[in-house]
This record gives structure tokens, sequence and C-alpha cells, in this order.
């Protein structure tokens, strides 16, 4: 299923893998998605993962920068993440990179049997 959503003939994400020394340390699964109130594209983060080890170097922080690369390239209008409120670390490094936390919004979400009646099924 991963296969398809990523190297199938309609990709749904792209991904990005670190490496130190040739191994793999970590990566990012992004997507576009888009804004009405910019009327422009945008990048979505969807997962960022570093391996334990490899950990407080600074791969996170690569990441992020190549994505912001990215983003800068494509023309985006902006480039957005979500994280647990409880991931203090992360969020300390968010800040320290420039990110805003949007304090006036909530993710909302529908899945599972929960789906299928808001869908009428």
């Amino acid at each position: 299923m991963l296969g398809e959503a990523l190297f199938g003939p309609q990709p749904a994400a792209e991904a990005v893998i670190a490496e130190e020394a040739g191994a793999p340390v970590g990566f990012a699964l992004f997507f576009h998605n888009f804004s009405t109130w910019k009327g422009r594209r945008g990048l979505y983060l969807e997962d960022l993962y570093v391996t334990p080890v490899a950990r407080g170097r600074g791969v996170g922080g690569a990441l992020l920068r190549y994505l912001a690369g990215i983003a800068v390239e494509r023309n985006c209008a902006r480039f957005e993440w979500a994280v647990l409120d409880w991931n203090a670390d992360a969020i300390a490094v968010y800040r320290r990179m420039g990110a805003v936390g949007l304090e006036d919004w909530t993710v909302q979400r529908v899945e599972g049997e929960a789906l299928r009646r808001m869908a009428g099924a």
C-alpha cells in the first residue's frame, strides 16, 4: 500500500531520506495542500523521523531545512506540520527554526466508523 502511494502512477506523497555514511538515519514524508487564503499550494510535512542514535546531531533540522528549500523552490505559500503538544523538545527546535504555533486552530479528525457514518454509509 505504501509503495503504491509513493511510487504508483499518481503519488499521494513524497519522501526524502537522510543518510550518514551511506546508512539511513531519518526521513520526512510530505505532500502538497492548498490554501484558498493564499491562492497557492503549500507543503505539509506528515512524518519526520530520526533514528534514536542520530537524534541530537542536527538530522531533523537538516530535513526541515531541505523541505523548506523545496517549498521555496516550488513557490509554496507556506510549510506546515502538526506536533503533539507534549513534545516540548520538538516544539523548542521548531521555535528556534522560526516556526510559529497556531494557537487559534485545532486539528479535527474523523476516521473509521465515524467516517463511514459521516459519509452516510
